[in-house]
């Protein structure tokens, strides 16, 4: 006998639980045509040279699922493990041809060889938004946005999230500013990032016993604990002028302007440190006690298309993924709402009597041209079960239609829940409302 189990670190979506998703997915959508961003689809393989490429070589291997080729070799396929190297070699390849700048969204499973961990499932569904062809200042400034309208689409209590920004090239002047270059520039940072995995003191002890000294773990210290940019400039002076703090600075007014102000935080740990990465960068954080985490993150990655051509395209993205939604809605008591919004006033026709079965297939047939949601029985029922199947169900409605029903050319419909019936022609249609 085989297992009943899905594969080890898969999980199974009953339909309750594909609801709550589904709900997620259409939401997302729905913003994302809303600030008309396209839809797209590609292979679900991909090149793994292109996540080599775009990762390096100390990690590009460790969470890809290569794929064996007939004569059971590894061939150069992989399962696709992310977005951002794919639909950046699609717009690479027709850059010359599409009107910019190019507002692209999908929503797709991708699948990650590494060890799951809470909100990080191998196997997972992911909104990828992304804008190409434009340096423009506004187009950070569209894509944190409609980050922000994808939270407040979901309703969520006030004070629940928030929006943390930076900017890569603050945290180059701010390396710069304390002499820090190559790779011990690469490896401090590195460390830096792990800003919500390690405290600060255990940041400081492992840079004092490695790289720095502890004028500069100091520096460090400073930089990391600047909680605006007023307060950032006064620490470090020489970078009041800098390029980078203005332009930080006016994407930051600009979303006051549209009165974002409450979910915004200037937060120079944040780091999102890869070597393509430009310009800004931000996270959506969950501020609720039992859920600190980021959601998901975005940032400027101009560089990235010279992987597949040799012109830089200025690119800028986020990606929000299914389960670190579906646990915010959580911790905000939202899913039960989300339940009985997505529910259908689904309607139960039974057969009461065999030689009924053909005329009540034809009034289902009726009612669907109607656009209703019907399911009828397939066995024959007395009525008393019909009633209490249909209850176990959870259908709104029934219909009754027997042959004294037949007889009078009508059919009568009860609502389960209110017990109100009326009974209509066979010919004409019902509305709902009329029995709620």
């Amino acid at each position: 006998m085989l297992s009943t189990q899905p594969a080890k670190w898969t999980q199974d979506r009953y339909p309750q639980e594909f609801q709550i998703r589904k709900y997620i997915f259409d939401s997302w959508r729905k913003v994302c045509l809303k600030f008309w961003y396209q839809e797209y689809l590609w292979p679900l393989v991909e090149n793994a040279e292109i996540r080599k490429a775009k990762s390096g070589e100390d990690v590009w291997w460790s969470e890809l699922t290569m794929i064996t080729n007939r004569e059971w070799k590894i061939s150069e396929l992989a399962l696709r493990p992310e977005m951002t190297p794919t639909v950046t070699r699609m717009v690479a390849k027709n850059y010359a041809q599409l009107a910019k700048p190019i507002r692209y969204f999908s929503i797709a499973n991708f699948y990650r060889n590494e060890r799951p961990q809470r909100g990080r499932n191998r196997e997972f569904r992911q909104l990828n938004v992304d804008m190409f062809g434009s340096d423009s200042i506004y187009a950070d400034v569209e894509i944190l946005t409609l980050a922000i309208s994808l939270m407040l689409e979901f309703n969520p209590p006030k004070w629940s999230w928030k929006l943390n920004i930076n900017n890569r090239f603050i945290i180059d002047s701010i390396l710069s500013e304390i002499w820090l270059s190559g790779d011990i520039k690469q490896e401090t940072v590195r460390l830096m990032d792990k800003r919500e995995k390690l405290p600060q003191e255990a940041i400081s002890e492992i840079l004092l016993e490695k790289w720095l000294n502890q004028n500069q773990v100091n520096m460090l210290v400073e930089y990391m604990n600047s909680s605006t940019i007023q307060d950032l400039i006064k620490k470090f002076p020489s970078i009041q002028d800098s390029k980078w703090i203005q332009q930080t600075n006016f994407i930051i007014q600009s979303l006051n302007n549209l009165w974002y102000s409450e979910y915004l935080e200037f937060k120079p740990s944040l780091i999102r440190w890869f070597d393509y990465y430009d310009g800004v960068v931000f996270e959506i954080f969950d501020t609720h006690p039992d859920n600190k985490r980021a959601l998901f993150g975005g940032w400027r990655y101009n560089w990235l298309s010279k992987i597949f051509i040799k012109d830089d395209i200025p690119a800028v993205w986020f990606a929000p993924g299914d389960e670190t939604t579906k646990l915010f809605l959580e911790s905000r008591w939202l899913i039960d709402s989300i339940l009985n919004k997505t529910q259908i006033e689904k309607i139960y026709i039974p057969v009461l009597e065999d030689s009924l079965q053909d005329e009540v297939f034809k009034l289902v047939m009726n009612f669907r041209n109607y656009w209703k949601n019907v399911i009828t029985g397939l066995e024959t029922q007395k009525m008393i079960k019909a009633i209490q199947y249909a209850d176990k169900q959870d259908y709104k409605f029934i219909v009754i239609f027997g042959e004294e029903e037949k007889e009078k050319w009508i059919y009568k419909v009860k609502n389960l829940k209110s017990w109100k019936e009326k009974e209509f022609k066979l010919n004409e249609d019902f509305s709902v409302e009329e029995l709620n």
